[in-house]
């Protein structure tokens, strides 16, 4: 690196996502006169995990996603994931907020939509589970204006396509929250970046960081033009890897101990869209069913209203697929480069006690476009198969983790990775992230400027009022905030 020439930057930010768009515009609040520099490989930004069309979950808050309520062995339900979950999205929505109130973005309908949350289930079992779900939930201030119906009736008027076409007969229960939203993370970050660019953060797209390493106290951040193929060297004391599914092997590069004995396994997945303008008008809500056996999180079905690039559609899925590539645009050789001495074990050792993922996975590989279909079928009976198209999901790299008594164990959901002196952090994994970026990039500062938080403490505050403190523990405070977050968002009520 010492024959090129080199760059300073007070900060650099990999990937051009919501993760390192929510610390750009962080950043850019609490020390404007940093320099501060975002690299995306990519022509374009949010193209990844961000983009609308390739994010499983637009929208996180569990008010009805059922796997953050596992059911105990002894039939109980507890909401501490759920809540956690949701307290995470009231920061995002209170961040956000602040961002419109204060002219950093535009229109909030741009990236952001009213869209009621439901749960759906059949047969006696779930309907006793969501029951118990409901009652778990209801008690806190950030769940209690959901409601629980086991009426046909009822549903048809929350969501007339789930009912239409199903027998009376039929043993089914859903929730339904009012509270729910859709997030247009795509449109999110351009805003976010745009806002930084213009007062002073370096957005640069076309650049690939292609190493990371040491120089001094600081890092050098090697960059390759995708355009003309030119290199740069960037030097700077912090790093952020907000890569998405490429920050594991970036993280590798880097050297650090922290990330030695993790690994990652990739899934993807497709969609069905709607093509029918009058039955996307008919369907308001996300209805979100249990995930078969073996299926990741990311994996639950759901019947979705989004808002994609300002245009209103309908989902179903994912389904479930594989591929050895890290991101979307990433290569085939993408796993087998990340398999490492300090990890071969750990990713090794997942393989048994995940043997049901493999046997989901293989089996939605070979299921038919009918197959998939059917599927559909089981939340709207009436969908007529001409009316759907198929979609390429996004990539998501699952992360397996080192652990002592299993040598590695795969998670589902996100784990922040920070260098012990704080100088390089990153984000690995899949959803929630999106969802819950603001909370986890605050987390991220206090571990990556421990000395500095304190001096940051009353901006953060006024960016996002209940930063350290439990909403659900203040039913008066957690009311407030949904109310004045709606208002300055323009949520609209149901």
């Amino acid at each position: 690196m010492a024959d090129l020439d080199v760059t300073r930057a007070d900060a650099v930010l990999i990937g051009g996502g919501i993760a390192s768009a929510t610390m750009a515009a962080m950043l850019t609040e609490l020390e404007p006169d940093w320099n501060i520099v975002v690299l995306e490989k990519l022509d374009a930004l949010g193209q990844e995990s961000s983009d609308g069309w390739n994010n499983a979950g637009t929208g996180h808050s569990a008010l009805c996603e059922l796997n953050y309520t596992p059911q105990d062995v002894d039939g109980s339900v507890s909401p501490a994931k759920a809540t956690t979950i949701n307290e995470q999205f009231q920061v995002s929505r209170q961040f956000w907020a602040h961002l419109v109130e204060n002219e950093r973005i535009g229109d909030p309908a741009s990236f952001i939509h009213s869209v009621p949350h439901m749960s759906f289930v059949h047969g006696m079992e779930n309907v006793d589970y969501l029951r118990r779900r409901h009652e778990a939930l209801s008690v806190s201030p950030l769940f209690d204006r959901m409601e629980f119906t086991t009426d046909h009736a009822q549903l048809s008027e929350w969501s007339p396509l789930v009912t239409e076409g199903r027998p009376v007969t039929e043993t089914i229960a859903a929730t339904y929250s009012p509270d729910g939203t859709d997030v247009d993370f795509g449109a999110l970050t351009n805003q976010m970046l745009d806002y930084s660019g213009r007062v002073g953060t370096t957005v640069s797209t076309g650049s690939e960081v292609i190493d990371l390493r040491r120089m001094g106290k600081d890092w050098g951040v090697m960059v390759r033009s995708t355009a003309d193929g030119s290199i740069q060297v960037l030097r700077t004391p912090m790093v952020f890897v907000g890569a998405g599914g490429a920050a594991l092997p970036l993280l590798q590069k880097s050297g650090i101990e922290e990330i030695r004995g993790f690994g990652g396994f990739p899934i993807s997945g497709q969609w069905l869209r709607c093509t029918d303008p009058e039955t996307i008008a008919r369907h308001d809500a996300k209805v979100y069913g249990k995930a078969a056996v073996g299926a990741p999180p990311m994996s639950v079905p759901h019947l979705d209203t989004r808002y994609v690039g300002g245009q209103r559609s309908l989902m179903f899925g994912p389904y479930a697929g594989w591929s050895p590539k890290f991101l979307k645009s990433g290569k085939y050789s993408d796993l087998f480069a990340s398999m490492k001495p300090s990890n071969l074990t750990q990713m090794l050792a997942v393989a048994p006690p995940n043997l049901d993922l493999m046997v989901y996975l293989a089996s939605q590989l070979a299921a038919t476009r009918h197959q998939r279909f059917e599927a559909l079928r089981e939340y709207m009976p009436a969908a007529r198969e001409s009316e759907w198209e198929e979609v390429t999901a996004g990539q998501r790299v699952q992360v397996i983790a080192p652990d002592a008594a299993k040598h590695g164990v795969l998670q589902f959901g996100t784990q922040v990775i920070t260098a012990a002196d704080g100088s390089i952090g990153g984000m690995l994994g899949a959803s929630p992230g999106a969802s819950t970026a603001t909370s986890i990039m605050l987390g991220m500062l206090e571990r990556m400027f421990p000395d500095r938080i304190e001096g940051w403490r009353s901006t953060i505050t006024q960016m996002v009022p209940s930063w350290g403190t439990n909403l659900s523990d203040d039913p008066a405070a957690a009311h407030r905030s949904l109310e004045l977050t709606a208002a300055s968002l323009g949520l609209e009520k149901h």
